[in-house]
């Protein structure tokens, strides 16, 4: 990048011509792989193919990996989730905001990884547009990795955990390329949420990750979220049974992508394929059918087990959720409705202990509706306590803190959900206001500027206004209310294994 054409920029596969929008040069749809169809489906990300003249990035919309349209109710979910499956091969792509002028010292990094229940998504997204970030000062990257079947489903004479393969070529492709558009490769942030969350906490976690990153922001999603090879595999056997073929790489390579997401939305419906482990308990917590897995060369023991033993001690970890996840999920579906047998049915496939955790989060939330009771279970269970987990079992700096403002939109019910924070995250609020999306019609300025200018903080030196979490004292930072609480354990903490379960 220079001063004289900022929107030009040589990478090492060839040049991309890009556009200066205000002070930030934006750079989209960049290969950091090879398209992973025809001979490079189910293998590990490939070389890019080098180029001649320049490379146009400036279109707005680039190819996805496969995917379906998320939709929830009547919920406008475009901007923070998807918009459908936007086709073409050359998907495993990436975009740079760098800010302009360059400066003369190289800025730091962050790189987003969007999430999407590692079945949807894309680095297009309204509400993550890195723009923001770059005005604060960062070179910020965001990338498209493989989804569902693609990417995550653990298929004999494939590589496992593509997903995450895909997103360390593109940390490596960081590392190379980064130095061009003014960012410095030794400072490195990535961050996510949702299964964005999850991968980046698993990435801390994996000897191939090692010295790609140097901070680390989970938003809501922990690395707790995983499971054995051999219990992922009933999901693979599953979806291909659906496909009419075997089980391995020769049976899904001889079926379409758009066959096998059919087929992975059959595998997907309740109680149809079951991942508990030997002490009954699902990972997944039946709202995942596929993620990454442990116990190869990506992750090889759980992620937990992996920072208990030191792994990531190197690694600044932001860790945090919102106070009601999984409303997201309740509010603008019968979900909420759900009666009493139903809700306890569900935890018992999915828990060990179903029963007793009902009647536990039932007695702490005396009025709730089933279905609501159902809610704050899996809100505490697959997102708040994981994420005071994973910090507590990290031996280096983490820091947990809990997104608190409360969307008016379902007339209140959506209240503090899952996905409302990403916005804020990137202090564009014009992408979820609305009366149909998650802001509703007058989000808080204030809110995001203060998450934003705590994560760009983060990322630039891995400083924040509050104490570093211990499990004696837990303090956790509420981002509306702007003061740090000492929190007890949460109900959920007496129905997970502990720590020393993983070591």
């Amino acid at each position: 990048m220079s001063k004289e054409d900022p929107a030009l920029v040589r990478t090492e596969a060839g040049a991309v011509r890009g556009r200066v929008e205000g002070e930030v040069a934006v750079f989209r749809g960049i290969p950091y792989a090879a398209p992973p169809v025809g001979p490079n489906r189910f293998r590990a990300p490939q070389p890019v193919v080098p180029w001649d003249g320049e490379r146009d990035a400036t279109p707005l919309v680039w190819p996805t990996s496969p995917q379906t349209l998320a939709t929830l109710g009547s919920l406008d979910l475009a901007a923070i989730s998807n918009d459908g499956w936007h086709r073409g091969d050359d998907y495993l792509t990436l975009n740079v905001w760098a800010p302009t002028p360059p400066a003369e010292r190289l800025r730091p990094v962050m790189v987003w990884i969007h999430g999407g229940a590692f079945i949807n998504g894309h680095k297009d997204l309204e509400a993550a547009d890195g723009a923001s970030f770059a005005q604060s000062g960062a070179v910020t990257v965001a990338i498209n990795y493989r989804l569902g079947v693609e990417g995550f489903l653990p298929i004999d004479g494939a590589p496992t955990n593509l997903g995450l393969r895909d997103m360390l070529a593109a940390l490596q492709w960081v590392q190379r390329n980064i130095g061009r558009f003014g960012g410095d490769p030794g400072n490195v942030t990535i961050f996510g949420e949702s299964a964005g969350g999850m991968s980046v906490s698993c990435l801390m976690t994996s000897p191939l990750a090692e010295g790609l990153f140097h901070r680390v922001i989970a938003q809501s999603g922990a690395g707790s979220t995983v499971l054995p090879i051999d219990i992922a595999k009933r999901a693979t056997t599953r979806v291909a049974k659906h496909l009419g073929v075997s089980p391995d790489v020769a049976g899904f390579a001889s079926r379409s992508a758009e066959d096998a997401l059919k087929a992975f939305a059959k595998a997907s419906r309740p109680g149809a394929v079951d991942l508990r482990d030997d002490t009954g308990l699902n990972a997944f917590y039946g709202f995942i059918l596929a993620g990454p897995v442990y116990g190869d060369d990506v992750l090889p023991e759980h992620p937990l087990t992996a920072l208990q033993h030191g792994v990531g001690k190197d690694v600044d970890l932001l860790i945090g959720t919102t106070t009601e996840e999984a409303k997201i999920f309740f509010s603008p579906t019968p979900l909420r409705l759900a009666p009493k047998p139903v809700a306890r049915w569900v935890l018992r496939h999915v828990h060990p202990d179903g029963n007793r955790l009902y009647d536990a989060y039932a007695r702490h939330y005396p009025g709730l509706r089933a279905g609501m009771v159902w809610c704050a279970v899996f809100t505490d269970l697959a997102f708040r306590w994981p994420a005071r987990q994973f910090a507590e079992a990290h031996q280096g700096r983490s820091h947990v803190y809990e997104f608190d403002w409360a969307s008016p939109a379902l007339g209140g019910r959506l209240g503090i959900a899952h996905g409302v924070d990403i916005a804020f995250t990137f202090d564009n609020l014009a992408a979820i206001t609305g009366p149909d999306r998650v802001g509703g019609d007058t989000p808080p300025q204030a809110v995001a500027t203060h998450l934003h200018g705590l994560c760009a903080r983060f990322g630039r030196d891995g400083t924040l206004p509050w104490p570093e979490f211990d499990p004696a004292d837990r303090p956790v930072y509420q981002i509306t209310a702007r003061r740090h609480v000492h929190e007890p354990p949460l109900p959920a903490a007496d129905f997970l294994p502990a720590l020393k379960t993983y070591c």
